[in-house]
């Protein structure tokens, strides 16, 4: 028999440990996040002005060449 009386050890309060990685999972899920929404903005900003590009090149080709 193990000493104590054979009783179950009581289950562990959550370690302190592992809010604290919780907390890092999320900042840096956070992070990404912020990362890629600031891509995207990019991205788009960029599309919009090759659109513009190639709208502009469009209606100096649409234009009559006689004028």
């Amino acid at each position: 028999m193990e000493p104590g009386g054979g009783r179950k050890e009581k289950p562990k309060p959550k370690e302190p440990g592992s809010r604290l990685e919780k907390a890092k999972q999320k900042s840096a899920q956070q992070e990404l996040k912020q990362r890629q929404r600031a891509e995207i903005y990019a991205l788009n900003r960029m599309m919009t002005e090759l659109e513009q590009q190639q709208f502009d090149a469009f209606c100096k080709q649409m234009q009559p060449s006689g004028e």
